[in-house]
């Protein structure tokens, strides 16, 4: 087994002794090995005129959580290197590098360093109920792929070395990292597009192992949206319309003779032509051969004709 395998199966451990929670307290803790530094009103005024209330970046080692019972401004993670853990009232959910928390004001919730990681390098965003973050609300409590988790780290550290000095230089800094934030709900209505090119890509190589995380993962979406925007489109869920595509080219592969069952099973991805026979028993009603025999009977009656 090697170490990443042995740190998921480690992980997935430590998520099935917790669970969602339904009692919460305001409580934090920080270890001494834990180093963070914040971005507040005090010394960056332009934060207001953005309805930010805070920020910050965090180098978390040994021990940390956060709990809260309900906030007033929004919550927003970025992580970089390490993770954590993230617990609602209705999940327990491992917190990767490259991904951004959303936690809407008013909701309850805890996050904590991962004890498998023991570190987690981090950034955290606190914006304001309003209009200008109402993305926030309409997402709700999730933990969505975000790639640009490094450019708000950068960023934010350019603002806190800019504490004290130019405010026109500030002021931009802080317009990017909202155009980054603000940006990405412009982003959410390409999704639908970001599918159908991810399906046309699918279609194209039928002999990749696809999942449905590796698939959503390059839409940049979470399992969830992936799996609503696909049953929008197709009716069908993703795994169920990566079977439709497999299906549907095993029977124009099954019009050439010269092609075997084993090698149209090889060329959709599946190692074991039994399991894909299995399949397209399920999916057609008869086997591959069958079904070639069929279609080799239709077609000589057509002939005839």
């Amino acid at each position: 087994m090697n170490m990443c395998e042995n740190r998921q199966n480690l992980c997935k451990s430590v998520i099935e002794k917790m669970s969602p929670k339904s009692e919460w307290i305001d409580d934090v803790f920080l270890s001494q090995s834990c180093k963070e530094r914040f971005l507040s009103h005090s010394n960056i005024p332009e934060f207001a005129q953005d309805d930010i209330f805070m920020a910050g970046m965090a180098e978390l080692k040994d021990g940390y959580h956060v709990e809260r019972d309900g906030i007033t401004v929004h919550t927003i993670l970025f992580t970089l290197k390490g993770g954590g853990i993230l617990t609602t009232a209705d999940r327990v959910e491992l917190i990767e590098p490259y991904t951004m928390v959303v936690l809407p004001a008013r909701t309850p919730y805890r996050f904590e360093i991962n004890p498998i990681d023991k570190q987690w390098k981090m950034a955290w965003f606190l914006p304001n109920p309003t209009a200008k973050w109402q993305f926030v609300e309409n997402i709700g409590q999730k933990i969505l792929p975000f790639h640009y988790c490094e450019q708000i780290w950068s960023l934010l550290n350019l603002i806190h070395h800019e504490i004290g000095g130019r405010p026109g230089f500030r002021h931009l800094l802080v317009s990017e990292v909202c155009r980054l934030l603000t940006g990405f709900e412009s982003q959410s209505s390409g999704s639908v597009t970001r599918v159908q090119a991810l399906f046309n890509e699918v279609e194209s190589q039928l002999h990749l192992a696809w999942t449905v995380k590796s698939m959503a993962q390059n839409c940049y979406l979470s399992e969830e949206q992936f799996n609503r925007i696909s049953k929008s489109l197709y009716k069908l869920s993703p795994r169920a319309k990566l079977i439709q595509l497999r299906m549907d080219k095993a029977a124009d592969l099954l019009n050439y003779n010269d092609w075997s069952v084993t090698m149209i099973a090889h060329r959709l991805g599946y190692k074991d032509p039994y399991n894909f026979s299995h399949r397209f028993r399920k999916y057609f009603g008869c086997s591959p051969s069958q079904f070639r025999k069929n279609r080799s009977v239709l077609q000589a009656e057509g002939d005839k004709k």
